[in-house]
C-alpha cells in the first residue's frame, strides 16, 4: 500500500500542459471518507454509509474534470460541498489554452468564472433535458466528461472505499489508465521516474 502512494504520487502530476480547442467541464460528487484516520472530524459511520445530509453538502468530495475533444483530461479533488468560482480559478484556468471554449452545465461558477476572465462559455441545460446543441464551434455537450465521470465511479468502486486525502493519486492512477498513459506496470514505473526527474 505504501509504495503504491509513493509512484502514484508522483503520477498525479502528469497532467497535459494545456486543454484546447472545445474543453468539457463538470464535476462529480462523491462521499468523504476519513478511513484510516485515528481522529474524525465528523460522527463515524458505518462502512457504506450515507451522507447525513440530502442533496450537496460538505459530506461529499467535490471533484472536477475537464476533458477537451482530444481525449487530453484534468481531473481534481478541489473540496467539499458545491464548487465555486475560486476552485475552478485554482484548478482549470491554468490548464485552459487561449481561444477555448469552455462547456459546462448550468452551474452559475461556470458562467461567472468565464466572464471574469474572458473565456467563451456555453452551457447545455441538462435540467432541461438540453443534451447537445449545435452552433459554428461544433457540437455543445458534456457527453464526453460524464462518459468519464461513469468510467471513474466504476473503476473506484473495486476498491471498497478510497480515503479522501488519497483520492488525488486515485485521480492520477485513473486518468493515467483511461488516456492509455500505463498499459503495464513498467509504464507506471518510467512516468513515476520521468515525473521525479522532472521536478528536480
Amino acid at each position: 500500500f505504501r509504495w503504491r502512494h509513493r509512484f502514484l504520487e508522483r503520477v498525479k502530476h502528469d497532467l497535459p500542459p494545456r486543454l484546447h480547442g472545445i474543453v468539457e467541464a463538470d464535476e462529480m460528487f462523491i462521499l468523504e471518507s476519513q478511513k484510516g484516520s485515528r481522529k474524525l472530524d465528523r460522527a463515524p459511520r458505518k462502512r457504506g454509509g450515507k451522507a447525513g445530509k440530502r442533496g450537496i453538502s460538505n459530506a461529499l468530495d467535490c471533484i472536477l474534470v475537464a476533458r477537451d475533444r482530444s481525449r487530453q483530461t484534468i481531473g481534481a479533488l478541489v473540496g467539499r460541498g458545491a464548487l465555486k468560482m475560486t476552485q475552478l480559478e485554482r484548478h482549470l484556468l491554468p490548464r485552459l489554452d487561449e481561444g477555448v471554449l469552455l462547456v459546462s452545465d448550468s452551474n452559475a461558477a461556470y458562467r461567472a468564472f468565464s466572464r471574469k476572465h474572458g473565456i467563451a462559455h456555453q452551457a447545455v441545460n441538462l435540467r432541461a433535458g438540453q443534451r447537445v446543441r449545435h452552433n459554428a464551434a461544433g457540437a455543445i455537450h458534456v457527453q464526453n466528461v460524464n462518459a468519464y465521470h461513469q468510467r471513474l465511479r466504476q473503476w473506484l468502486a473495486r476498491f471498497h472505499g478510497v480515503a479522501s486525502r488519497y483520492l488525488p493519486n486515485y485521480l492520477g492512477w485513473h486518468r493515467a489508465l483511461d488516456g492509455g498513459r500505463i498499459t503495464s506496470v513498467g509504464h507506471l514505473l518510467r512516468i513515476a521516474i520521468r515525473v521525479i526527474h522532472t521536478k528536480r
